[in-house]
């Protein structure tokens, strides 16, 4: 039998490297500092549900390996961008440290150039200027959204169906609106630690500053953070 844990990421601005800065403010921006701050807040709580259940995972005298979105390297180039992660404060990539400390196996679970299409598409809107230009480049961001996603996620569960073998564990930290469940393979049993459609959820409705009512979001923040 082959097993997956299913991590789904809610990104912090320190898990976006050098765009984190610049995509907090916009965030700020876009929804205002109180819910940003309520965000955060909710964002904190998520990781430390995850970290604690990687606590009492035990993973001695087993293979358990590790798929990292955005990871495209392996080997010590792998361990250093984690370590980079780590010290700028991502808790994800915290955890992936400390799973690593007792054995387990970072694997390289992206491809170079689908990952660099997807970046240079969100800093162009980031860096542009100039009001028009940057609606333009966000317009062109969303319609080729879905297609970098759709390669992606391609290439990871193939990633994961090629490198995962029998009687092995598999951990895949990944983006909530990425969509690898169907298609990976039926023999891999899969472990949701969180609904993945909740997370969508919630992140939707700070993304898109939604008209989301307090009492569901209160909820939806109550269910990140419950164990």
């Amino acid at each position: 039998m082959r097993t997956l844990i299913y991590v789904p990421i809610i990104h912090s601005s320190a898990d976006m490297g050098s765009l984190g800065k610049e995509l907090n403010r916009v965030s700020v921006s876009g929804t205002g500092e109180d819910k940003w701050q309520k965000h955060t807040e909710a964002i904190n709580g998520y990781w430390k549900i995850i970290e604690s259940y990687f606590e009492t995972l035990d993973i001695k005298n087993k293979t358990v390996k590790i798929y990292q979105d955005g990871m495209i390297a392996d080997g010590e180039m792998a361990i250093t961008i984690i370590n980079e992660g780590s010290k700028s404060g991502s808790k994800n990539s915290e955890i992936v440290l400390k799973l690593i400390g007792q054995g387990a196996i970072l694997i390289k679970t992206e491809d170079f150039k689908m990952v660099k299409d997807e970046y240079d598409g969100i800093q162009s809107v980031l860096k542009s200027k100039n009001n028009i230009q940057k609606l333009l480049l966000l317009l062109r961001y969303k319609i080729l959204k879905p297609v970098f996603l759709f390669r992606r996620d391609k290439f990871i569960a193939r990633t994961i169906d090629e490198t995962l073998n029998q009687d092995e564990t598999g951990i895949l930290f990944i983006g909530a609106f990425h969509n690898i469940l169907k298609k990976l393979p039926k023999d891999i049993t899969v472990v949701q630690l969180k609904e993945i459609a909740k997370i969508r959820k919630y992140q939707k409705a700070i993304q898109s500053n939604s008209k989301m009512k307090p009492y569901q979001l209160k909820q939806l923040i109550e269910y990140l953070i419950k164990k």
